[in-house]
């Protein structure tokens, strides 16, 4: 039975009252602050954001129903594999808090080709601009569109078009109005919704099942560690995990402006660092309230608690909410869904106008007024959204939209994170250097994922995680020689935007206490590698 056939009127009440008090906090939010829609106040919501703000609207962009229904699809047919995605990130989140977020506030930047322009070139800026508005609208919205269609089939029988189509409509709708502003309120309020009806549906569930003792009776021990030997069904050995998250890790949590704006728009440098690392304490969530439930669900099945009646495990979070949920929570946990897909599509949104108003239009009509860029990212805006809209379609044909995605990153990030890391590791990384890379990068990255989308016919088999660390090993290679024979002059501007060496970060001048960013970092290390030697 598909559950728009058990959803009753407290559940629809539910469902509406949510989008209708969403589009108006949404639209609240951006209109108080009028006043401050010129420039910084639409963009960056006049970099007023304090740490808690920042960690909940950078883990809100980041998960999207693209999570919840596609890790729960993972945790049903592999396992808490890969549950490495979320885990991994609160290491690279670290890096965001203390290595690249310094440099980030203290040049006062609204946009990270702006700080490539000011580290390398003018070229390097608009290179990374068109690269960061394509991922934007094809990868964060496109895909997200994708994943929140399949569930509302599945959960209210309306096909993939016409859901795509609405939530496009709503989200646009306070994204346009509101700007950043907006969407970090609406992202606050989204993720509070969204834990909460995770949260709960994993308890029901695992109290169903037994508990812990209930679960690991029917499980497959193998299904409950987390990195995986060669040749594993998941295709998630643990070498790809080490290897290749770094590559994708870096680049998305550290130098993709749909993400890292949140940060841009921080209060001050340690604000930036805390909200980065509250992130990463929320990260630890994930693995066990979207990953756990596909698993437990398999559990279900094999204890006869659920009928054995799925026929689609992309369909598992869909059929856990039919099976478990009473009357009014279904209509919670259908809000929490559309609530992940609505945070991560209003964040790309604001961040490709940001991109497309700073980084282009105004290089090419400087005279442009804040007010006037207002404007043309609010029709940037709304163009990004119809082109992910018509793209959003052709994304079925991966074997899951979890894998997907990552596949998609895995092809565009290596370039990005190699300029990156140069760039504030190594002074003597050139503009002509940062240029060569990102383009040859680019290039490589392009022909690969050619490869790989028409694989039936050209034979490549190189899993996704190594073939983006391979190129990352290329783009070393190609930064690395050409920044030696075309060197950069001398400038203090750009040895001002590098650590002087990779220590530096964590070095306090004599009497300097250690500051709470580098406590708190540490703390979630230790806690990221306690939970590795339990479920390793």
């Amino acid at each position: 039975m598909a559950l728009s056939e058990k959803l009753g009127a407290l559940d629809f009440s539910i469902l509406v009252l949510y989008l209708v008090g969403i589009v108006a906090l949404g639209v609240w939010a951006g209109l108080k602050r009028r006043g401050q829609t010129a420039g910084a106040g639409y963009f960056l919501a006049g970099r007023s954001l304090r740490w808690p703000v920042i960690g909940l609207a950078l883990f809100a962009t980041n998960i999207s129903t693209v999570h919840l229904v596609s890790l729960a699809q993972e945790g049903y047919v592999n396992g808490l594999a890969y549950g490495n995605f979320e885990w991994m990130a609160a290491f690279t989140l670290i890096i965001l808090a203390l290595i690249f977020a310094p440099f980030y506030v203290r040049t006062q930047v609204a946009t990270l080709p702006e700080f490539l322009e000011r580290r390398y070139s003018r070229a390097s800026r608009y290179w990374l601009t068109v690269l960061s508005i394509v991922s934007a609208i094809f990868i964060h919205i496109g895909f997200t569109f994708y994943a929140g269609a399949v569930v509302l089939e599945g959960l209210f029988g309306i096909d993939k078009m016409t859901s795509i189509v609405l939530v496009a409509i709503v989200t646009g709708i306070y994204t346009i109005i509101g700007g950043l502003m907006a969407v970090v309120i609406t992202e606050s309020v989204q993720t509070v919704i969204l834990l909460a009806g995770a949260i709960l549906l994993t308890a029901i569930a695992w109290s169903r099942a037994g508990g812990w003792e209930g679960i690991t009776s029917v499980v497959d021990p193998h299904q409950l560690t987390m990195l995986r030997p060669k040749g594993d069904p998941s295709g998630l050995p643990w070498y790809s995990v080490l290897l290749g998250y770094p590559v994708i890790g870096i680049w998305y949590w550290c130098t993709d402006q749909t993400i890292v704006q949140r940060v841009l728009g921080a209060k001050d440098e340690t604000h930036a660092s805390l909200g980065a690392l509250f992130a990463g304490f929320i990260k630890i969530l994930p693995v066990f309230i979207f990953v756990l439930p596909g698993l437990i669900c398999g559990a279900l099945i094999t204890q006869g608690v659920l009928p054995n009646t799925l026929e689609k495990s992309e369909q598992v979070y869909a059929f856990m909410i039919g099976n478990l949920l009473p009357a009014g929570l279904r209509g919670l946990v259908a809000a929490a869904l559309l609530a992940a897909l609505m945070s991560t599509v209003s964040g790309a949104l604001n961040s490709a106008a940001t991109l497309f108003s700073h980084d282009i239009y105004r290089h090419f009509l400087p005279t442009t007024t804040d007010r006037a860029l207002v404007t043309v990212g609010r029709i940037a805006t709304l163009v990004g959204l119809v082109v992910a809209v018509a793209w959003s379609p052709f994304l079925g044909r991966y074997p899951s939209v979890f894998q997907g995605i990552n596949a998609a990153i895995c092809y565009i990030a290596p370039p990005i994170t190699v300029v990156f890391l140069f760039g504030v590791f190594w002074r003597g990384a050139s503009s002509t250097g940062s240029i060569v890379t990102l383009v040859a990068g680019s290039a490589l990255g392009f022909t690969v994922f050619l490869l790989d989308w028409f694989k039936e016919s050209t034979g490549w088999n190189v899993p996704f995680m190594m073939a983006g660390f391979y190129l990352a090993c290329a783009c070393g290679v190609i930064m690395t020689a050409t920044s030696l024979v075309a060197p950069d002059a001398p400038s203090a501007e750009r040895a001002a935007l590098s650590w002087a060496s990779p220590l530096a970060p964590f070095q306090r001048k004599p009497g300097q206490t250690f500051g709470m960013p580098i406590i708190a970092a540490a703390l979630l290390c230790v806690i990221m590698i306690m939970l590795y030697v339990k479920f390793g």
